[in-house]
């Protein structure tokens, strides 16, 4: 039984038609799909191409490439949608890379770039599904990073090691974000970095790219990996930008895609309450529905309100993303912060009222919850946020 709460917060007619459409498609795929999909660690590639041949890969490409043209406020509803309608967490990351590569091309990449490469990503052609940053000695303090891109004549010649690089073996071209200056020689730390389209299958082929998946328990449906570049050649038209300036490349998008992260986990607490809810109403112990005690109603009512109200600032900080910088961040980290720990007391709130069948798989809500503990760490890690909003918005000392 679906909880009727979707008008909750006003939408536009764009918004609305957004819903509409990315629902009808998520209708194809039901719960058996996405806990199949969990069991096997399977990619879901039909979900995924029905999207692309829709173009919503090239949600945030411009339409003079052949794109959607959307921005934040429609890609919030699109990314909450596919979330919420079983995909979950995880079901949302396999697109969410595709869509948001794209974003430092639109705004920074060569014409020539553009013009070859972003009508490929919006008709579903070519996927950009990697984002190759965390390297494994330097965790979140990605300016750390040692692997180097050093330019010989009209090449860059690559060498180094990332790990958590997702999708590679699913993606076409991934973002490599490289030092082309070491750190010491920079004044800021932020500078020195370079970003770089690579052809994943040229650099596999010629031996210069070598990747180990890396084993884990939560979101099977992506595969992550650890790669080596060994002496990756890549010609200089394959610079992202500006040499040096690729950090505030990738600065320059993060709010807007936090926002949406904190959609997809938004889905995810709607999508646990729901079956949460359902499962109560069905179930009777002792000659009565479950859902008539305190004990299930409370922790699945305090659920609801808190994913309602983490909505509640996502939905607003989206049609905010023109005003000042700083106030962005602090709306795009707070909603990231409540929105994974309302979509974390869902999944926790929905596992409880299952009681003992809440950990078998054919119930859902033990992978709702496994995503729902993956979302406070990814992209950005709760104790992370609270840094930046304890130094940016209640103007504390720097913590590190």
């Amino acid at each position: 039984m679906a909880i009727q709460w979707d008008d909750s917060i006003a939408l536009s007619s764009t918004q609305r038609a957004v819903r509409s459409e990315v629902r009808d498609l998520c209708a194809e795929f039901d719960a058996a799909y996405w806990r199949e999909k969990d069991r096997e660690g399977e990619y879901p590639y039909d979900f995924v191409e029905t999207l692309a041949e829709a173009g919503w890969l090239g949600t945030l490409v411009p339409e003079e490439y052949g794109g959607k043209g959307y921005g934040t406020e429609e890609t919030v509803v699109l990314m909450n949608e596919i979330a919420r309608s079983g995909a979950g967490f995880s079901g949302a990351q396999t697109v969410h890379a595709a869509i948001y590569n794209s974003a430092p091309l639109v705004r920074y990449a060569s014409e020539e770039m553009k013009e070859d490469l972003l009508p490929r990503v919006a008709n579903g052609e070519a996927w950009i599904q990697c984002f190759s940053l965390t390297e494994p000695e330097t965790g979140s303090d990605s300016t750390a990073m040692t692997t180097e891109a050093v330019r010989e004549g009209e090449e860059y010649v690559i060498n180094g090691e990332k790990l958590w690089t997702s999708r590679l073996d699913v993606s076409d071209y991934l973002v490599l974000a490289a030092r082309t200056t070491p750190k010491n020689d920079v004044g800021k730390k932020t500078r020195g970095v370079s970003l770089f389209l690579v052809d994943i299958a040229a650099g596999i082929e010629d031996g210069s790219i070598e990747y180990e998946e890396i084993e884990k328990t939560v979101s099977g449906v992506v595969h992550s990996f650890r790669v080596t570049y060994d002496d990756l050649r890549l010609p200089s038209k394959n610079l992202i930008g500006e040499e040096d300036r690729g950090f505030y490349h990738v600065l320059d998008g993060l709010n807007e895609e936090r926002l949406v992260i904190a959609a997809e986990c938004i889905g995810l607490g709607e999508l646990a309450i729901e079956k949460g809810v359902s499962y109560a109403n069905d179930r009777e112990v002792f000659g009565r529905s479950i859902g008539q005690n305190q004990a299930i109603q409370h922790p699945l009512a305090a659920a609801f309100a808190r994913v309602q109200a983490a909505k509640q600032l996502t939905y607003d900080a989206a049609t905010r993303t023109d005003d000042d910088r700083k106030d962005v961040g602090a709306r795009a980290n707070m909603a990231k912060y409540l929105a994974a720990e309302a979509a974390y007391e869902a999944a926790d709130a929905a596992v409880q009222t299952h009681g003992g069948r809440g950990v078998a798989r054919e119930y859902d809500v033990e992978r709702y919850f496994r995503e729902a503990r993956l979302t406070r760490l990814v992209p950005i890690t709760q104790e992370l946020v609270l840094n930046y909003i304890g130094e940016n918005v209640l103007e504390l000392p720097r913590s590190y």
